[in-house]
């Protein structure tokens, strides 16, 4: 499953602020961190604010920081919310299906058992396990 660069920025600036606990950062920060265009983050800032994941303060001392406990986000949750769809193939979606052999298709049981797997994985990690190792990613993001 490929996800969407708009989840992968998602995931980017809550382990971001993850790393950077109690502070206000501001997203031309993380920006410059991941090279990574500003317009674009503040798209994904909104998106990460509505879910509830982000608090954004306005102002001249303004920024961004954490709204919850790194380890109460999980990652599984974040992909859900911010993927607009989780459907590996078009049989998925009875609207739009239009495979003739689905009815008897055994492979969409199969993709559906993989999905559920993956999330498994998925949720078992936090934005705390996915940001211990604050030194090297720090060392990595002021090159």
């Amino acid at each position: 499953m490929q996800l969407t660069l708009y989840t992968d920025y998602s995931l980017r600036v809550l382990l971001y602020l993850a790393t950077h606990p109690n502070q206000l950062v501001d997203v031309g920060t993380i920006a410059t961190a991941f090279g990574i265009s500003r317009h674009h983050l503040l798209k994904v800032v909104r998106g990460l604010a509505q879910h509830g994941w982000v608090e954004t303060v306005r102002g001249r001392n303004g920024g961004l920081r954490l709204a919850q406990k790194p380890a109460t986000i999980r990652v599984g949750q974040v992909i859900r919310q911010t993927e607009p769809t989780l459907n590996p193939v078009e049989c998925f979606d009875r609207a739009t299906n239009t495979c003739p052999i689905a009815p008897a298709c055994v492979l969409k049981q199969a993709l559906a058992e993989a999905r559920e797997a993956y999330f498994r994985v998925l949720d078992g990690y936090t934005l705390a396990t996915i940001a211990r190792r604050k030194p090297l990613l720090e060392t990595l993001w002021k090159q």
